[in-house]
């Protein structure tokens, strides 16, 4: 066991519906660490069945390898800070909506609340980014929050610069690292990563 090895993690997944395999795949990896993990969903996370599959099976997938209830309210998110309840917070895939509302301070969803009660302790919560307009319109909430005392970040790279250029999503294997990095108070560096280069050939203009 390393560094991770009795760490209690809040576990909050958004409704990037696409994340979810990668998601669990991270889950597996922080519980072998010997995390002490809380899950936590979003309304849609927690509601939503979608062709990446059963809103009930991934509650029951998440409530089977963590051991405990997945907190889905907001009332039960909120005794999250004042109960000690995690060590640290992780946003596992961090939609563009769920990056707008941490911006902004807005706190009606369970992630949102769940986040908001951890900081009151001045304890880190990571962010594993996964939005389609991460370099368009959710560009600004992603810099702020970089800006934001005890906010860290999960190394970020493009996804699929060909068919989706605007879209960034965290290195999800790289998750543990992060945590790790966030508890010692630093970013885990480099924070960008160029990603999966196009093996497509160039065309070069004769003009």
């Amino acid at each position: 066991m390393g560094e991770l090895n009795g760490v209690r993690v809040g576990f909050a997944m958004c409704g990037s519906f696409c994340t979810f395999s990668h998601c669990f795949d991270a889950l597996e990896a922080l519980i072998a660490e010997g995390c002490e993990v809380l899950p936590i969903m979003s309304f849609n996370a927690h509601d939503t069945n979608t062709r990446f599959g059963n809103a009930a099976d991934h509650v029951t997938r998440l409530e089977r390898l963590t051991g405990r209830s997945v907190i889905h309210t907001i009332e039960d998110a909120e005794p999250i800070g004042p109960k000690n309840m995690t060590d640290i917070m992780l946003v596992a895939n961090c939609t563009g909506n769920t990056l707008a509302k941490l911006a902004a301070s807005i706190t009606d969803t369970p992630v949102t609340m769940a986040v908001k009660s951890h900081l009151r302790g001045s304890k880190p919560v990571v962010l594993n980014i996964a939005t389609n307009d991460a370099l368009a319109g959710s560009a600004k909430n992603i810099f702020s929050l970089m800006n934001y005392k005890n906010y860290y970040f999960v190394p970020i790279k493009q996804d699929d610069p060909k068919k989706k250029p605007f879209s960034l999503t965290g290195e999800f294997t790289r998750i543990p690292d992060a945590l790790t990095s966030a508890l010692r108070g630093v970013q885990l560096q480099p924070l960008f990563s160029p990603g999966e280069r196009s093996t497509e050939k160039q065309e070069l203009s004769a003009n």
